[in-house]
């Protein structure tokens, strides 16, 4: 079977220019790949660079050497380096990426908020809203709050907003950074029947998760993440 992730060799510095050129090894010549279906559990301390790996694959971080090779459209496309335009199209219908923080425009309601990922791909508003109402609903997310900005939630509702959010529509990769981090157990339950539900439509999931029966549920493999080196630059 073929992969829907490939990555290799792929490195990552950070250079701190304020302390005295320090330069921190971040990713060190990973390689790796995901099957659709399949979770991997980024593991390792925490400092250990596994939320640059998830914004690296991203796009968020160009990194400074290697290949992040990614199943878009029926072909491997290159990620590292990618044009604008590709990334666009990457996370418009092929990586979707489940932050630790909400960021939405302010004023917009909560259910527009949840609805944006399937109207972008251009989904019956009608069926979007009901995707987006049921999704509201098994997060615990009162209706009457669905009219209002999530700017003014708890923290706990903005984060199951934006996981909601995330599971509109489907995405052949998924990149998960603590999706249960801060719920109660009966919503953490609810994200993992999410997560099960992505797999079975395909999705290759790549999650960091600090919490153990988190990951017992949703892992079939773990990468083991080294801890970061430091040097000095010349």
């Amino acid at each position: 079977m073929q992969p829907v992730l490939e990555v290799e060799g792929l490195v990552k510095t950070f250079t701190l220019h304020q302390q005295h050129g320090v330069v921190l090894k971040v990713l060190q010549g990973l390689e790796f790949s995901v099957l659709a279906g399949e979770c991997l559990i980024l593991h390792g301390e925490s400092g250990a660079g596994k939320s640059t790996l998830l914004r690296t694959l991203y796009g968020n971080y160009l990194p400074d050497a290697g290949s992040i090779r990614v199943l878009h459209q029926g072909q491997m496309v290159e990620v590292a380096g990618a044009e604008p335009r590709l990334t666009l199209g990457l996370r418009r219908t092929t990586i979707g990426y489940v932050s630790q923080f909400l960021r939405v425009i302010p004023r917009v309601s909560c259910l527009k908020v949840v609805m944006e990922p399937a109207l972008a791909r251009g989904i019956d508003a009608g069926l979007a809203m009901q995707r987006a109402e049921d999704l509201l609903r098994r997060l615990s997310i009162p209706e009457r709050l669905w009219s209002l900005a999530p700017g003014t939630f708890s923290g706990g509702e903005q984060q199951r907003v934006n996981i909601a959010r995330s599971f509109m529509v489907h995405w052949p990769v998924l990149l998960l950074d603590e999706p249960t981090a801060s719920l109660d157990d009966a919503n953490r339950q609810v994200v993992i029947k999410l997560i099960e539900e992505a797999r079975r439509e395909g999705s290759a999931v790549i999650a960091i998760s600090h919490d153990a029966a988190t990951r017992t549920a949703i892992a079939d493999r773990y990468l083991d993440m080294l801890p970061k080196e430091l040097s000095h630059a010349c």
